[in-house]
């Protein structure tokens, strides 16, 4: 299986167009057998039972932050499929949707990156060594986020971001309603932005798979539920949560 696709230019010379989506099957049946085997592992767990969503709601998101994250899911879920579909042999106008649906997702990271620096700050994201001691430690809790939590959110971000700027340099020679297309990147360099533009569609193929499976988890669709109506409840938070490390505030 290769790794790379390559073509003839006009002189006859081989030139990188891209990676083999040969890998998405890859991609897909990995990330499958790893739900599989979590599927397996809880299965023969023993389990606590749920706490109650009954009783005081506690904020753990707010509405622009739930915002965001949706405008950011339903762009990703349309960037995956207009990407993805055409490799699959399903043919249909999806240049215009893939484009606009990557600026709006760049406009949403923009506007979160600034928010999340300069409004509330980073220190809820960055792991800790309290953090780390999470998987060896039943006693330990996590603050607002788990260690699972962060790690996932770091390399969705890391992905993001290698697909939002493979992309705008790939938005920048094509045909738009503002310019016409352009030779402003060599063969060379253009193969190499495709090589990292699938790399990060692939990889974003297995981690919005994973996402959705752990959100609907049923010790984790709670989770879910506050990203939509932004509460848990306060049995929630103390089976969940260390009141030390982060301490909500109560709903209206």
């Amino acid at each position: 299986m290769d790794i790379v696709r390559f073509r003839e230019d006009v002189w006859g010379r081989e030139v990188l167009l891209g990676i083999s989506w040969d890998w998405l099957w890859v991609v897909l049946a990995l990330t499958f057998t790893a739900i599989i085997v979590h599927l397996l592992i809880m299965a023969f767990l023993r389990k606590d039972p749920r706490p109650s969503a009954a009783g005081k709601r506690l904020q753990r998101h707010d509405g622009f932050d739930r915002l965001f994250h949706w405008v950011m899911a339903i762009s990703v879920l349309v960037l995956l499929a207009t990407g993805i579909m055409p490799v699959l042999g399903i043919d249909f106008a999806w240049l215009t949707i893939h484009w606009v649906a990557g600026l709006i997702l760049t406009a949403a990271v923009i506007i979160h990156v600034v928010r999340a620096v300069f409004f509330q700050g980073i220190s809820s994201m960055v792991v800790t060594g309290e953090d780390l001691r999470e998987p060896f430690d039943t006693t330990v809790k996590p603050g607002k986020y788990s260690l699972a939590q962060k790690g996932m959110h770091h390399a969705m971000t890391g992905l993001v971001l290698l697909v939002i700027v493979t992309g705008l340099a790939l938005f920048a020679v094509m045909d738009t309603p503002w310019w016409e297309r352009s030779n402003a990147l060599s063969e060379a360099t253009l193969g190499w932005v495709f090589v990292l533009h699938g790399l990060s569609t692939l990889g974003l193929v297995g981690l919005t798979a994973l996402h959705v499976y752990f959100a609907l988890r049923p010790e984790k669709r709670f989770y879910t539920r506050s990203m939509v109506s932004g509460w848990i409840s306060e049995g929630e938070y103390s089976a969940n949560h260390d009141p030390a490390r982060w301490m909500p505030d109560e709903t209206a």
